[in-house]
């Protein structure tokens, strides 16, 4: 196994699987087409055609799509088709600086293969003997990926709140770092993947923040969603990334990203170039002019 292969592992999916999902004009999603025959009996929400669903045109305003969405999300839970609820809404949008179209519960985000953002913070300690990194390891009573290794702090981008702030948020809530700590962290760019999973698509965006850390610093989960923490040298978690799946799938994109960037991984080194692109891998087709129902 190698980087490469965590980074091939996070973007294999089907094109010829799912069908567009299409808001105002806007491929915003995809859908499979195992899901189509139900959706179409939500009269009035969608309009199927061959190779897109729309959401019908008279749900002209964020408020009208919300509200249509989250009756159907509600139906499909009941069904067992979408599991998982937190009550925490995602904004459907094709970029992060799109006004979005409407918001949607985050348990159906991969079912309509929407594009997700979320928060990762690499928090790490520079020693004499070099750097290591806090690594984190998810309760295993978690929703998602129970007792996988993961970033020492992360979480989903809700609507309505500023990367910024929900990335203090979230150091509060998984490590107990304080604000004053927290604001230190430095905004280091983003990572992309597209991934084909049980629950549907994850077309996502991660953005990506540094933080060192003083040496007397020891995180503490305060929500429950962490087990326990480690501080261990970052050839320690480069072996783990390389070697194993041991950590959640796309916190082995955010920490190659990390030893990219800070030397640990070396021009010279036979992949390098192929990780440095791997990492960003943009499905541009979201961003297509504006089709309509036929």
């Amino acid at each position: 196994m190698s980087f490469l292969d965590r980074i091939r592992e996070n973007n294999v999916w089907n094109p010829a699987a799912f069908r567009w999902w299409v808001v105002d004009g806007c491929r915003v999603g995809r859908i499979r087409h195992g899901l189509v025959p139900r959706l179409a009996a939500f009269a009035g929400t969608f309009i199927v055609e061959d190779d897109a669903v729309h959401l019908d045109p008279r749900l002209a305003t964020f408020q009208a799509r919300s509200a249509a969405m989250d009756e159907v999300l509600r139906a499909l839970e009941a069904e067992g088709i979408v599991s998982g609820r937190r009550n925490e809404y995602y904004p459907v949008t094709r970029s992060f600086s799109e006004p979005p179209f409407l918001q949607i519960e985050r348990a159906g985000v991969p079912c309509f293969g929407v594009r997700a953002f979320g928060v990762h913070l690499n928090g790490y300690v520079r020693r004499a003997d070099g750097i290591w990194m806090w690594i984190g390891r998810r309760a295993r009573d978690k929703q998602t990926y129970p007792g996988m290794l993961d970033n020492m702090v992360a979480g989903g981008q809700p609507i309505g709140i500023s990367l910024r702030d929900n990335l203090i948020k979230e150091c509060r809530e998984e490590a107990d770092i304080p604000r004053p700590l927290a604001e230190k962290a430095v905004a280091v760019g983003c990572i992309t993947y597209t991934l084909e999973a049980a629950d549907g698509l994850k077309p996502d965006v991660q953005f990506c923040y540094d933080l060192e850390l003083p040496e007397g610093f020891t995180p503490r989960n305060a929500d429950g969603e962490m087990a326990e923490f480690h501080l261990w040298p970052a050839a320690k978690v480069a072996r783990i990334v390389e070697e194993t799946r041991d950590f959640k799938f796309n916190c082995n994109l955010v920490i190659i990203d990390f030893l990219l960037r800070h030397g640990l991984i070396a021009p010279d080194h036979p992949d390098y170039i192929a990780l440095n692109q791997g990492l960003r891998t943009p499905d541009p087709s979201y961003d297509a002019t504006r089709i309509q129902p036929r």
